[in-house]
């Protein structure tokens, strides 16, 4: 099973549809909160090339995109294999 990791915000309505996305494939992932975890915006942003707005979303240590980008992989067809999930 893959390990995914989101980074999140409190509030956050692009947090809200990412995980609502990924509870939706049922896969178990480890949410991050950039505001209570110290340190974690920095860490987000140095895994995501520079990125700092949340979501950003993370499979087996790869980073895979933040909530526009994982619709954009699901609907191409290529979230669940990245997932490690049966389509």
């Amino acid at each position: 099973m893959a390990k995914i990791e989101i980074y999140t915000s409190p509030f956050c309505g692009f947090c809200a549809r990412a995980k609502s996305l990924l509870d939706g494939k049922g896969v178990a992932f480890e949410e991050i909160d950039t505001f209570m975890t110290g340190g974690a915006r920095q860490e987000m942003a140095e895994r995501s090339g520079g990125r700092t707005s949340v979501p950003q979303v993370f499979v087996d240590d790869e980073y895979i995109g933040d909530c526009e980008g994982i619709f954009a992989l699901d609907a191409a067809g290529e979230l669940d294999a990245k997932l490690g999930v049966a389509g």
